[in-house]
């Protein structure tokens, strides 16, 4: 798994259910609302000073969705995409890559044509039961719970930044 992950300089996430726990919740005007882990998020951002991209491809179409890529600085998003195979096709085009030095994370059947070709595969815990078997890693933790970070967490280490990342963390100076 470590020689696999080491290859790895973009990380693709689908949002229900990986991001988010899955549930759609609308307020009373209708707006949709989602809840992401805060941990996710800056698991997200260790990855990103990395040097490894982040993008999303979704199935759904949301505004909470667009403004939460804004806010982690995620500029690969991909909304709508019932087919998901061509909007990953054209990410490896546009950013010059190829499969193996793609992560993906999915949950459900609609992303196991992503999770076939990655360099590296991963569902959360509470993913359709079909995917497990199919893919590289399962997360201990389900989606929207901070499965996210756990599969950042492994690539930063793999990137064997994880030390100088997280020093200010750990040191004395710490607060």
């Amino acid at each position: 798994m470590e020689k696999k992950l080491a290859k790895i300089k973009l990380l693709l996430l689908d949002v229900d259910g990986v991001m988010t726990d899955g549930r759609i919740i609308y307020d009373s005007h209708g707006n949709e609302l989602k809840a992401f882990d805060v941990k996710d998020g800056h698991g997200i951002k260790l990855l990103q000073r990395t040097g490894i991209k982040i993008g999303i491809i979704t199935g759904r179409s949301s505004a909470v969705v667009k403004r939460r890529a804004e806010e982690l600085g995620i500029d690969i998003l991909y909304q709508g995409a019932l087919r998901k195979l061509a909007p990953y096709l054209e990410i490896l085009e546009q950013h010059g890559l190829t499969d193996d030095q793609v992560a993906y994370i999915g949950d459900d059947v609609i992303d196991l044509p992503i999770l076939r070709r990655v360099g590296f595969s991963a569902t959360v815990a509470d993913a359709v039961p079909d995917i497990a078997p199919l893919v590289d890693y399962v997360t201990l933790r389900s989606g929207g719970c901070g499965a996210v970070r756990e599969v950042c967490d492994l690539l930063v280490h793999a990137s064997g930044q994880w030390d100088e990342l997280t020093r200010r963390y750990f040191g004395p100076e710490n607060d």
